[in-house]
């Protein structure tokens, strides 16, 4: 029977609550590892600290050094004490962003909240989208006073308060802009990426800073009239020299998350080639996909009918993807955001 690759369902799998990680695993790299062969479909089930085993010297690591803002705020209507919660999504101005809130009714324009005694907020605006926008004021810079009064925008699937911030940035994050953690790297420790080095495996980085459209779900039943987020990147010239090197000495390029491998596919898409480039992408990667870049992908596990899991079946094969859910959901494999990872080679 063939397979219909628009239709949503046909990325449909069951997942038991249980299975949704609450809490990241300490240390970082001591969370499962599945390794799939892409060719074979061949199952292989490991832990993330023994990621060497399967690289050779002379391959490429690609990651996305995005940082995640802390971009929850909690605070109060300055008028009448009425709680308000802020979800900053995009800057568009010295100090104003769009953002989103809760409840939205309550925040009219001219409406002034407050957040704590450092920072104050004024909706200018409301979005076609039914978000804000709003001007913030506060002494000095507001990204400071973010990251002490912010919370992290967890995924709404994650109900448990995060104890340390820092669990949901990698451990390589610079680049502060993210909604959301690129998280197939938050497996990665500074002692394991140490050890990659020493075995001759080398590094290079993209930035995509990762909106919250990441986690909207796929309503139309043919995925092709899905309206597919946003996302703005940059390929350093140094990493566009990197992945051509690489290339040439037949070592293979590895995407760390699908955030990376929409980096350097929708930077090929745009430009015809893999150079040192910045813009915008909104590349949506479903079967059948000809991938341009990457020879390799270290993911997390991914929602049911998501975009992501649409992208990983066309790296993969559709029905190797669906057979290694399958086996994950049975071998009790940790999912999402501060779940295992799969390794596709």
């Amino acid at each position: 029977m063939s397979v219909d690759y628009t239709k949503k369902s046909t990325y449909f799998y069951d997942l038991p609550q249980e299975r949704i990680a609450q809490t990241p695993v300490t240390p970082r790299s001591a969370s499962r590892l599945l390794c799939l062969d892409r060719q074979s479909g061949a199952i292989a089930h490991h832990h993330f600290y023994e990621l060497g085993d399967f690289l050779k010297p002379g391959d490429l690591l690609v990651m996305n050094d995005s940082r995640v803002l802390p971009a929850r705020l909690y605070g109060v209507k300055a008028e009448n004490n009425t709680p308000i919660e802020f979800l900053l999504l995009k800057p568009v101005a010295e100090k104003q962003w769009e953002i989103i809130c809760k409840p939205a009714k309550k925040a009219k324009p001219g409406t002034v909240f407050s957040f704590g005694d450092k920072l104050t907020a004024t909706v200018l605006d409301v979005t076609e989208d039914g978000g804000r926008l709003v001007q913030f004021e506060c002494e000095g810079s507001l990204y400071a006073v973010l990251d002490e009064i912010g919370q992290m925008p967890l995924p709404p699937y994650i109900t448990e308060k995060l104890a340390d911030k820092d669990r949901y940035q990698t451990v390589y994050a610079r680049e502060l802009g993210s909604s959301a953690a690129p998280t197939a790297g938050l497996h990665f420790t500074p002692e394991l990426l140490a050890s990659l080095r020493e075995q001759g495996i080398r590094e290079a980085f993209v930035t995509l800073h990762v909106g919250l459209g990441t986690f909207r779900p796929v309503k139309e039943d043919d995925i092709r009239r899905h309206h597919m987020h946003i996302e703005h990147y940059t390929v350093p010239a140094e990493t566009a020299a990197m992945i051509a090197e690489t290339k040439k000495n037949g070592g293979r390029v590895i995407a760390v998350g699908t955030t990376s491998c929409r980096t350097l596919e929708g930077a090929f898409a745009a430009h015809g080639e893999l150079c040192a480039c910045e813009g915008d992408t909104g590349i949506f990667i479903y079967p059948p996909y000809d991938f341009k870049v990457i020879d390799g992908l270290i993911t997390n596990f991914h929602l049911p009918e998501s975009t992501l899991i649409m992208l990983v079946s066309a790296f993969a094969g559709y029905d190797h993807v669906m057979h290694a859910y399958k086996t994950a959901v049975e071998e009790e494999y940790r999912f999402f955001s501060f779940g295992d990872a799969m390794l596709i080679l």
